[in-house]
């Protein structure tokens, strides 16, 4: 294939640069063992620019774990 070939339009720019801006931050959660103030300076990110992208990319933190109730 040559440079100036025509890439396939079926995708658009924004959904490619989307799929691959949230590949790469949960590759930084990954590595940051979900610490998002780590994963924000890895990416050189503010961690309110971090959330933000992740907010609007559909990517939410893990729920906080709820302690088990006792059985009665």
């Amino acid at each position: 294939m040559h440079e100036h070939e025509a890439v396939d339009t079926s995708t658009s720019l924004k959904s490619l640069v989307d799929a691959y801006e949230r590949q790469l931050i949960q590759s930084a959660l990954t590595a940051a063992a979900g610490n998002q103030r780590r994963a924000a300076a890895a990416l050189g990110l503010l961690p309110t620019t971090l959330h933000e992208k992740m907010k609007r990319l559909g990517l939410r933190r893990r729920p906080e774990p709820r302690p088990q109730q006792l059985a009665s």
